[in-house]
């Protein structure tokens, strides 16, 4: 017998079908399950930065190393580089 992994959407809709669940409770669920919505362990930690553009103080994922500008999220969208 040949083994194919379903794609993760169909998963999620049978899931759904059976448990008669909404899509938003179904997502919480994962999120719970999974730790915070990652894979591979608990929720990141999270550093405080202002944002090189507007000066708003704001989190992110990773530790800045001060050699590239930070962005809030909004300010990110405006420099985000153009996909495609």
């Amino acid at each position: 017998m040949n083994y194919e992994p379903r794609p993760v959407q169909s998963i999620i809709l049978y899931s759904r079908c059976i448990y008669k669940l909404k899509q938003k409770e179904m997502y919480n669920m994962y999120r719970e399950s999974s730790g915070g919505g990652r894979f591979d362990g608990p929720p990141r930690e999270m550093h405080k930065v202002t944002c090189a553009e507007c000066g708003k103080e704001t989190e992110v994922p990773f530790k800045p190393d001060g050699s590239r500008p930070v962005y809030c999220k909004d300010c990110y969208q405006k420099h985000r580089p153009k996909r495609f």
